[in-house]
């Protein structure tokens, strides 16, 4: 089991461009007037700020609710302080 599931948005562009390159290395169609491959690419930049964007915010979400069980806790468990 994974322990920081929310880190897994920073494949995303890891998949988006190298893994689907050999799929979308067209220049046939193309999408506003570009190679479909420029605009992949295009794409890919685009939504890779809003992958790592989700990735942090989930990992801060996971240490702020990690954080708040531990000052919750009875004196001698949690952090080792």
């Amino acid at each position: 089991m994974l322990k920081r599931p929310t880190l897994l948005w920073l494949l995303v562009p890891h998949v988006l461009y190298l893994g689907v390159l050999p799929l979308v290395n067209r220049v046939t169609p193309t999408v506003f007037g570009l190679p479909f491959l420029v605009f992949w690419m295009l794409l890919a930049t685009l939504l890779t700020p809003l992958s790592v964007w989700l990735a942090w915010r989930g990992d801060r979400k996971r240490a702020a609710l990690r954080a708040a069980g531990r000052a919750g806790a009875p004196a001698g468990e949690g952090s080792a302080a």
